[in-house]
């Protein structure tokens, strides 16, 4: 029993503050993000070093990363804007970019908040691309070396989430369930950041790995985008909606409807990769 409340009332007892100096604060969340980071760069390195991928150096690797970071950030957002809250940053263009809103004639600084996995996702795939003009390289030369980093990365993220209290999950009656303060009520629910990272997170990246066997061009990126798609899909159903819009289709989420769309874009980059392999064995 003391494990149960204990495990209910965790997030109330995690500070999303890492540290404080002065006036200065350091957040667990972006710190979380930085970690993944570092992950994705010491896995992808350690495999350079160890002659495993021999296409990039490790500096290159770095200028490859620092692409993506930029991909993230402004697909992140952008998809944000556009997949889940057009109509209001039409009305509030400002808004997108600067982290002030303009609220009973005062402009308030409240940071840059809203950000889009979906989004984040092409941002990432134009910047692979990009880079891959850069030095020569097929964009899903570089994206099946990339993704069979990422989700262990992405588990980072989503802890991070987890110690920030947002993106938590439906009402629960079952003992998993917890308290989320920021849910603005007291009512059990679902901590749908574990599950993802658990699943999107742990689990793709072991099945990603464990599959690495393939000389099929794109089969890791088509992997991780169908494998991905499908587990958020599922995890969306115990994941609370977005509360300005809700269900948009029947008992499906915006989330579950662009998951729906990576799965198919994961099959869709097996096929025109096996097409690619075919044509290089020729």
């Amino acid at each position: 029993m003391d494990f149960i409340l204990w495990w209910q009332t965790l997030p109330s007892k995690m500070d999303p503050t890492l540290i404080t100096i002065g006036p200065l604060s350091i957040y667990w969340y972006s710190t979380m993000y930085l970690v993944a980071f570092g992950v994705v760069y010491l896995l992808c390195s350690r495999k350079i070093k160890d002659k495993t991928f021999t296409k990039i150096t490790v500096l290159q690797l770095e200028d490859l990363l620092s692409y993506i970071l930029i991909g993230l950030l402004i697909g992140g957002r952008l998809g944000y804007v556009l997949f889940y809250n057009l109509d209001y940053y039409l009305s509030n263009p400002l808004e997108i970019l600067l982290p002030f809103s303009f609220q009973n004639g005062v402009w308030k600084f409240t940071g840059i908040a809203g950000m889009s996995y979906h989004g984040g996702l092409i941002g990432v795939i134009y910047a692979i691309w990009l880079y891959g003009k850069k030095v020569n390289l097929h964009l899903f030369t570089l994206a099946d070396f990339l993704t069979a980093a990422i989700p262990l990365g992405y588990f980072f993220g989503r802890i991070g989430n987890f110690i920030n209290g947002e993106l938590y999950g439906r009402t629960t009656e079952s003992a998993i369930g917890m308290y989320f303060t920021n849910a603005g009520d007291y009512q059990l629910r679902h901590p749908s950041q574990l599950y993802e990272a658990f699943f999107e997170g742990i689990v793709l990246f072991f099945i990603i790995n464990f599959c690495n066997r393939h000389n099929q061009l794109g089969f890791n990126s088509g992997l991780y985008v169908f494998g991905y798609g499908f587990f958020r899909f599922f995890i969306e159903f115990f994941r609370e909606p977005d509360a300005h819009l809700g269900f948009v289709l029947s008992t499906l989420s915006m989330g579950q409807l662009l998951c729906i769309a990576m799965m198919a874009g994961g099959i869709y980059i097996w096929y025109i990769g096996n097409k690619k392999t075919i044509t290089a064995q020729i």
